[in-house]
């Protein structure tokens, strides 16, 4: 028996613990991306790996799937985004979520995605992004934790983004399609899977 989550669902599983952000890029992954079709061997870099989708990527891609972290220890390399350690054109794909908005400095994160992106190869992204928010409020003089969590919505956030994300995104030369749930999903896919408006969009930027 399928399970519908109602309207006011939390949006976290209760059997897999998993949140809404995680079953929609899960299904942009399988469905659109396609990237358990196959015999694909993408060179993958997942930046603060979650739980829920980490064997699950390994199991399938092995030692091409890289995982990173800058504070987290079990993850297989410790990283600062915003000075990436390898090479040009290194990987296939980046899965980067809700991590930016704890970044000062996001532009050279960003930027260093590109360059180390194959042409063609894709940084998928998620940020929180405040629908009635032309552009982006950031202050970097702001840092008092609760003066933050008013502010920005957590007590360790720089920023909050708004519409004006997409164009960050392509500052570096990315070209950026903003995917929303119903883009992707049936409105009886959503019912199902408790991917709720609050989900928010994925960001795919192609180099």
């Amino acid at each position: 028996m399928k399970t519908r989550f109602p309207e006011d669902f939390d949006a976290e599983c209760p059997w897999c613990g998993s949140q809404a952000r995680h079953r929609l890029v899960w299904q942009f992954f399988k469905e659109d991306m396609n990237i358990f079709q196959g015999d694909k061997k993408l060179n993958i870099l997942h930046i603060a790996p979650e739980g829920c989708f980490r064997n699950r990527i390994k199991k399938h891609y092995h030692e091409n799937y890289i995982t990173a972290d800058l504070l987290a220890k079990n993850v297989d390399v410790k990283m600062d985004i915003t000075d990436i350690q390898y090479a040009d054109k290194s990987f296939d794909l980046i899965y980067c979520s809700h991590v930016l908005e704890h970044v000062v400095d996001d532009r050279k994160a960003i930027s260093e995605f590109y360059r180390v992106l194959k042409p063609g190869a894709k940084a998928i992204i998620l940020v929180p992004v405040a629908p009635n928010l032309e552009k982006t409020d950031e202050d970097f003089t702001v840092t008092d934790p609760q003066e933050r969590l008013r502010r920005f919505g957590q007590e360790d956030h720089v920023r909050t983004y708004g519409k004006d994300v997409v164009q960050r995104l392509e500052e570096p030369g990315f070209r950026v399609r903003q995917i929303r749930p119903s883009d992707i999903l049936s409105d009886e896919e959503i019912s199902y899977t408790g991917i709720l408006k609050g989900s928010g969009d994925i960001f795919e930027c192609q180099r």
